[in-house]
């Protein structure tokens, strides 16, 4: 068993974790010695901290002995974002620039949890900076499909997307300002969380565009998504973004029960310049929820044709802000692409940016007065599969149907659906601020149709 374990969920893990049947120390050497055998054609971590994970497993192991197990996270190998700040470790951000820099705090989110008992085997891969969608990064190489080595996993949250998806890690964080949660999550076949703005802590995570930035949980099944967002939420001090909100044990009101939901359909927006095996497995998708009992009902909202507007004048302008430094002193030092970007940030005048902020003002209004109709909004997650590494140019494109929820604040799920010419397709559901609970169940019980019919990466192909 212990050479399996590798592959389980969290939720199939911590009842065996509690009850002792296997120890945090199996676990992780487990995790270790998956991520280490394919981490060299993979490259999904740029940093795999085997001893502190097992001096940290052997201390979980010894608390559970003693009875003093924390809950569903204790002793479960976790590796997380290479821009979530770790108190006294390297934090690279997929940069030159920040190679050697240490934070004297944790991440809230690391806070947390490291006080329910995680392991954390390493630093994940990520595109410099979080500027791009492809996490083919400059510095410490691209990081690769499990489903196709010749593809990109997206980015920026690519490491995570691609160490959950080959089992190299049992679950991951990323950041999401334009997808960068979401498109790595669909294009890997993984379960992918951007919940809503403030629900989350991002004290700790370097910035992207402030406005824009969200961390959120990257996980194999539904249920392990709910479970890690319990243990993330809530208001936090250091982050005047978040917002005081009851706490909520998302994993114990997933019923799997959506009739009665009715379900929006953006045909305008949603679903123009898709490529055809994308929207049939989407579409195939929303049927599914339909026999589910889920009722279908037809919407528009106009301002989402301003989308890549508001988003890449948002996004440019408040990069560029945050890197002005750096790029007037050594603007040799970022790659490629992303000097382009923050190149491209010095463009937009002060009025573009706040014709951008009064898009977004309209799109918050209008997906309000259609959530007054329908209680979520499923589309696809991203318009195309994953493309081959060196196709650089889809920024526009891949942040295109994902960009309202980054705008509008609201929350979004992508959940596995299918698979078009071999691989994975995802699904998005939309809701309301704070209707966490809410998107989880419809995804967990879209889940339970089984829409992968229990696909995994061919995994031997990548050691040929």
């Amino acid at each position: 068993m212990e050479d399996e374990l590798f592959r389980m969920s969290i939720s199939e893990l911590a009842p065996l974790v509690k009850n002792k049947t296997i120890s945090p120390v199996e676990l992780t050497e487990s995790v270790l010695s998956q991520a280490k055998k394919y981490n060299p054609q993979i490259n999904a971590y740029v940093d795999i901290t085997e001893e502190n994970a097992l001096a940290a497993a052997k201390h979980a192991e010894e608390e559970i002995s003693q009875g003093g197990y924390r809950g569903k996270l204790h002793g479960i190998p976790l590796a997380l974002k290479d821009i979530l700040y770790f108190k006294g470790e390297k934090t690279s951000i997929g940069s030159k620039i920040h190679q050697n820099f240490r934070s004297t705090d944790d991440a809230t989110v690391v806070s947390k949890l490291k006080d329910a008992g995680a392991i954390f085997t390493g630093k994940l891969n990520m595109h410099e900076y979080a500027w791009g969608g492809t996490t083919n990064n400059p510095h410490f190489g691209p990081c690769r499909n499990p489903w196709d080595l010749e593809r990109i996993p997206g980015g920026s949250s690519g490491g995570s997307g691609a160490a959950v998806s080959a089992d190299m890690t049992i679950g991951s964080l990323g950041t999401d300002t334009g997808g960068s949660i979401r498109g790595p999550a669909a294009l890997c076949g993984i379960v992918g969380l951007k919940p809503t703005h403030g629900l989350v802590s991002k004290y700790g995570c370097f910035p992207l565009a402030w406005s824009l930035d969200h961390i959120g949980p990257m996980t194999k099944t539904v249920e392990d998504n709910a479970i890690m967002l319990e243990y993330i939420a809530g208001q936090d001090e250091m982050d005047i973004t978040t917002q005081r909100t009851d706490s909520v044990e998302y994993s114990k009101l997933l019923t799997g029960d959506i009739k009665g939901k009715v379900i929006g359909i953006e045909e305008d927006f949603f679903f123009s310049d898709i490529e055809s095996g994308v929207e049939n497995e989407v579409r195939e998708g929303i049927k599914k929820l339909e026999q589910l009992g889920a009722k279908i009902e037809i919407v528009k909202i106009p301002s989402l044709e301003y989308t890549v507007f508001a988003e890449m004048t948002t996004i440019m302008t408040e990069a560029t802000t945050i890197h002005q430094k750096n790029m007037k002193v050594r603007p040799e030092d970022f790659g490629t692409d992303v000097q382009f970007l923050l190149k491209l940030g010095e463009v937009p005048s002060a009025v573009d940016y706040l014709q951008a902020q009064q898009v977004r003002t309209i799109m918050k209004r209008e997906f309000s007065n259609v959530f007054e109709k329908v209680d979520v909004l499923v589309s696809p997650q991203l318009p195309f599969t994953a493309p081959k590494i060196g196709d650089d140019n889809i920024v526009g494109a891949s942040v295109r149907l994902m960009a309202p929820a980054n705008l509008t604040g609201l929350p979004a799920i992508s959940v596995p659906c299918g698979f078009s010419e071999g691989l994975p397709v995802g699904m998005q559901i939309m809701g309301p601020g704070f209707s966490e609970a809410m998107i989880l169940n419809i995804a967990y019980a879209f889940e339970k149709t089984n829409p992968l019919q229990g696909r995994k990466p061919n995994l031997n192909k990548v050691l040929i």
